[in-house]
């Protein structure tokens, strides 16, 4: 952890000091892209959308990256595939009450980006759409 701010050191100056001392001891040796172009662009891709790009290109979920609004609704998407690949009711009972808390959570916030226009899902309507499921019926 680096120290805190002098007082009376501009912010500038204080991170270029710590630039420059990481750089004297080695720290940005041989780090992964060293010496390689950035990913040319097309000149209409914004700093967000390389950030999409490279987190896919890397395998992650980019889920993580929306706004919690749509996150969850994405997730309330996405819930029936991800409830079909769950052996245990208890498991099934706590993914639905996750995900509602989230939700209740989300509501509780002031709006700070799309609103989210999800109200908490029935556990029990839920267990028994899952069970049917596994019934094939």
């Amino acid at each position: 952890m680096t120290e805190r701010k002098p007082t009376g050191v501009s912010f500038e100056s204080w991170v270029d000091r710590q630039i420059s001392a990481a750089e004297a001891k080695g720290e940005f040796d041989n780090l992964p892209g060293a010496g390689k172009p950035l990913p040319k662009t097309d000149g209409k891709d914004t700093a967000l959308a390389w950030v999409v790009n490279k987190v896919r290109a890397e395998g992650h979920d980019v889920s993580a990256l929306l706004p919690p609004s749509l996150a969850i609704a994405k997730e309330l998407d996405d819930l029936p595939d991800t409830l079909a690949k769950v052996r245990r009711e208890a498991r099934v009972r706590e993914i639905v009450e996750e995900l509602n808390e989230r939700i209740r959570e989300e509501h509780r916030r002031p709006a700070g980006g799309p609103v989210l226009r999800a109200r908490p899902l029935d556990v029990e309507e839920t267990v028994a759409s899952w069970r049917e499921g596994l019934s094939g019926g």
